[in-house]
């Protein structure tokens, strides 16, 4: 039994007077046209955005027909925004409540207009439950997870709906559903009960929503449908929307006043889906040669030959290849997934990367690829946090509605010109994962893992796309769980996935392989060996794994690796003082000084930023007339100002990078590159030589693939470099003994103690016969993490090295742990109460994936004190500080100072008394959580500042603790 419905007002129609929307506009909107606008949109989305299939899934699941499924979740769709037909929500705007405030028909509580914490998707959510179940919705409970019984089908269809802010509410009790307003007095009593439910008959009227389901809908398809919801409703609530479908001043409400503007509303909304560019791609181009003006390589060749087979035989489903850098992983994962892709439906792709770097780079090489291998509608977007940013990109503007808070835009499309340019609309905040086509970084879609508000969207992003991961392997225990996660979903939604990866463990391609399937229905793990190079496919409609090939490569080569065990001096001597026998930094000047008198390139890769720029500092003193030369010797890390590290990044891919097309290439003058983690992934470089500090094993064969990465022809290599045509890795080894106490102190967490003893003790049994590439390596990845490494050592060194490998074991299981903890499952885990979805948790926000990424998580702004008291961007005083005066920021002033920020680590600022922020930064997202370190200029022409109890300093070497 539900609550009384109250009397009606005596015209027995939705009341017009009751307002959805007014904000930008010059007379109050009515609900019911709201609710209208709405659902006809979703028609639309259901028709452009779902294949075939998907819409049989959703007809089956609900026990519905096809035809009649779209009317009732059009109908749901529009009952978004029922809970507005509240005291609580009319009284916003005080001068269209007066309107009806007084009636007898519209009683409430005192105070209850008051209570803001009761919001209108909440009112839907409570109030939809009974006149669902008045609407002869089964009372069959929907099956749920381990955490309750499950709640009936009304009211899992009201909990969807409440969601529609991105946040879904709790299962309310039998009490509550009874009587709501008795819990809830925001909700009203009779009158406001009565237009809810002539708003609920009349939409249902219109859209022809008479059938009633007989089933709820598995998880993965309730978060696409939510999605689906939120997308509709922002789409409707443009302010230009409801202007060109707006009904005059004297509309009334009455059904045929009702049935006029659904069908204006029917009318306008294929134009707003269309405008918004929110179709679906078509995977054109079937041969290899049409998506690329080259020859395959024999990796690429074997995709060719064999994929399609496969697919055709079992359907859609996940491909891995690992592959040395530089084998062309990138142009066989497009080519997979156009396979995948045409077989699958997919209306378009999703690149993700592990940097805004690597983002930033693919972002061009995908827009190529899309200009001519896709049809239909190919708008692209740049997700990353910066991406905005990006002088390479247009700017954009977004005309956000109320349902959708205005902020920074975190994506952007790509030059106005071409015909992948993403519009104005999907560059609005959160809206660039609805475009057919996204690169991006792998933290933004592990955001629909975590329980964040509008994660439903990140998913609906991903949904009849095809995913492609490129480094793989590069994520800790904490990432890697949540990928696993992630998998699971995309294997429940049967989206087509390619996996990337240079260096892969047999135990890590078979939990990514095994959670897809487990996601696609299949629970028993099958039994996975890589090989590399090498695929594998593995079906999601039959659960197959194909056998893994192994291919050729158009690279072989031999690295020649040379181990020097040094004492590590690094930080302990300053930069020119006499070099001691034995050191880091004499073993440095030993193998640059071929490079220094014969010219070449060579690469010094460091651990921690501060090492870089002590090693940059020694190197120009031990070798002036290089450090003379323009680019002699360059440094590049994170901790530049990003216009900086732009700066420098540009000049490192015209000295470093590939030559172009008819280029004469001979050696090339002395230079050498300081840098840390940053060149493993994000930069096409290649040098004569690599020197490396020591580093787990996958990471330093990432670093040797930059040594000799192009073919530079006869004569394009420094006769020192030729003398033996094998790339040479000059690794610096720490550890004298295999003791935890050699690891220098300056390292800190930043890789594990017993990965590098074991890559320590490996290289010294292996190097001295060269690391054979690709065919060594896969033998070499596993051996590293083998159990029974220790069994040939002797007892010290066995014994260290197993207290050692419990640590890190006990480690991986508490990231795994926590990031168990805070996920929200995959599918099987939340059916049914789709408040785990969104469960709010403290401390689980997205920067919580940044910090989980070892990036750097402060942001500071240096701003420089001049002599006569100015306060500037810039050290020679020329550029004054935005909004400093008070006056408001526009897109360039913010693109300007965020141009200047850097990260620092968050634990320099975190106790810091920074400047206070004027007050127009507040307004922007951008800005609001910078810490700005006014800089003085000392004696010796550095600028610095106190920063609580450190000294922090900038110069040509970037942020550094002084």
């Amino acid at each position: 039994m539900t609550e009384p419905q109250g009397a009606l007002p005596a015209c027995a129609c939705p009341d017009p007077r009751l307002w959805g929307k007014e904000h930008g506009l010059s007379r109050a909107y009515p609900v019911m046209c709201h609710l209208l606008d709405v659902a006809a949109v979703f028609a639309v989305l259901w028709d452009e955005l779902l294949d075939e299939r998907a819409r049989g899934r959703f007809a089956q699941q609900l026990g519905l027909g096809v035809d009649d499924c779209r009317s009732v979740l059009s109908l749901w769709a529009g009952l978004h925004d029922l809970g507005k037909i509240t005291p609580v929500f009319q009284a916003q705007v005080p001068e269209l409540f007066d309107a009806v405030r007084d009636e007898p028909e519209y009683l409430f509580a005192p105070g209850a207009e008051r209570d803001r914490g009761f919001r209108h998707e909440m009112a839907t959510h409570w109030s939809l439950v009974g006149l669902l179940a008045d609407a002869e919705y089964p009372n069959r409970r929907v099956k749920a997870t381990s955490e309750g019984s499950g709640a009936p089908l009304a009211h899992w269809v009201a909990q969807l709906l409440g969601g529609h802010h991105g946040l879904f509410g709790a299962t309310l009790s039998a009490s509550h559903m009874r009587c709501p307003s008795r819990y809830q007095m925001g909700l009203g009593e009779e009158g406001w009960a009565g237009q809810r439910r002539l708003h609920f008959e009349e939409l249902r009227r219109v859209t022809g929503a008479h059938a009633v389901p007989t089933g709820a809908l598995s998880a993965d398809l309730a978060v696409v449908l939510a999605g689906l919801v939120i997308t509709a409703d922002w789409l409707a609530s443009q302010t230009q929307a409801i202007v060109a479908v707006r009904p005059p001043a004297s509309w009334q409400g009455s059904p045929d006043e009702i049935d006029a503007h659904f069908k204006r509303a029917t009318a306008a909304a294929p134009g707003l889906v269309a405008a918004a560019r929110l179709g679906r791609a078509s995977f054109d181009a079937a041969d290899f040669g049409e998506m690329f003006p080259f020859e395959p390589n024999p990796l690429q060749a074997d995709v060719v030959a064999q994929l399609p087979g496969l697919v055709a035989q079992h359907g859609s489903g996940l491909v891995l290849v690992t592959a040395p850098t530089g084998d062309g992983k990138t142009e066989a994962a497009l080519y997979a997934a156009s396979v995948l892709g045409r077989v699958a439906g997919a209306r378009g792709l999703y690149m993700a990367l592990p940097t805004m770097a690597t983002a930033d780079a693919m972002f061009g090489r995908v827009r190529s690829f899309a200009s001519g291998a896709l049809g239909g509608e190919r708008a692209l977007t740049l997700l990353h946090s910066m991406a905005w940013l990006n002088p390479l990109y247009a700017q954009g503007t977004s005309d956000a509605s109320d349902d959708e808070p205005q902020q920074s835009p975190d994506t952007i499309s790509a030059d106005g010109a071409t015909a992948v340019e993403a519009d104005a609309w999907l560059r609005g905040p959160k809206r660039g994962f609805l475009a057919p086509l996204s690169v991006g970084t792998i933290d933004q879609v592990l955001s629909g893992v975590l329980p964040l508000r509008y994660n439903v969207l990140r998913l609906l992003g991903l949904f009849e796309k095809v995913f492609l991961v490129d480094e793989a392997h590069a994520y800790g225990p904490w990432m890697h769980k949540l990928l696993l996660t992630l998998l699971e979903w995309l294997g429940a939604f049967r989206a087509p996935v390619v996996l990337l990866s240079a260096t892969l463990t047999g135990s890590t391609a078979a939990s990514l392989v095994n959670a897809y399937r487990r996601g696609a229905g299949f629970v028993e793990s099958a039994d996975i060996e890589p090989r590399y190079p090498g695929w594998l496919y593995a079906s999601a409609e039959t659960g197959e794994v194909s056998l893994p090939r192994t291919t050729s490569t158009g690279r072989p080569r031999t690295l020649d690796v040379a181990v020097r065990r040094v004492a590590w001096d690094v930080l302990s001597a300053a930069p020119g003082s006499p070099v001691s026998p034995g050191g880091r930094r004499a073993a440095l000047r030993e193998e640059l000084r071929p490079v220094v008198e014969e010219g070449g390139t060579a690469l010094v890769c460091c651990t921690t930023v501060a090492e870089a720029q002590r090693t940059f500092r020694d190197l120009r003193a031990a070798f002036p007339e290089l450090a003379a030369r323009e680019g002699g010797v360059r440094l590049l890390h994170s901790r530049f100002p990003a216009n900086a590290r732009q700066r420098i990044t540009t000049e490192c891919e015209a000295a470093y990078g590939k030559p172009r097309d008819g280029e004469r290439v001979g050696v090339r003058e002395a230079s050498v590159l300081v840098a840390t983690q940053v060149v493993e992934q994000s930069l096409d470089l290649d040098f004569d030589l690599v020197v490396s500090d020591l580093a787990p094993l996958a990471q330093l064969l990432q670093r040797a693939g930059r040594g000799r990465r192009h073919h530079r022809g006869p004569g394009g290599r420094p006769a020192w470099a030729r003398a033996e045509d094998r790339p040479r890795l000059v690794v610096l080894d720490p550890f004298q003994r295999a003791q935890k106490t050699d690891k220098p102190l300056s390292w800190g967490s930043v890789y594990d103690t017993s990965l590098l003893i074991r890559t320590s003790l490996l290289l010294a049994e292996r190097a001295a016969g060269g690391i054979v590439v690709p065919d060594g390596v896969q033998e070499l990845v596993d051996a590293v993490y083998a159990p029974d490494f220790v069994d040939g050592l002797d007892a010290a060194a066995k014994q260290e090295l197993r207290v050692l490998d419990g640590e890190r074991l006990a480690s991986t299981m508490a990231e795994t742990d926590l990031a168990d903890m805070v996920d929200i499952g995959g599918p099987g885990d939340i059916q049914g109460n789709l408040h785990l979805i969104s469960r709010q948790l403290e401390g689980v926000t997205e920067e919580l994936l940044t910090t989980r990424l070892g990036a750097d998580t402060g942001r500071v702004l240096c701003v420089y004190v001049q002599e006569d008291g100015r306060q500037t961007l810039d050290t020679a005083g020329a550029v004054p500080v935005p909004g400093a005066e008070g006056r408001p920021l526009n897109r360039d002033a913010i693109a300007r100072i965020v141009a200047h920020v850097a990260p620092v680590p968050g634990k320099w600022v975190r106790d810091a008394a920074s400047m206070s922020l004027p007050d127009a930064w507040g307004k922007s997202s951008a800005l609001r959580d910078l810490t700005v370190l006014l800089m003085t200029k000392a004696g010796d022409g550095l600028w610095s500042c106190r920063c609580g109890d450190r000294t922090i300093g900038i110069s040509e070497v970037g942020i550094e603790q002084l």
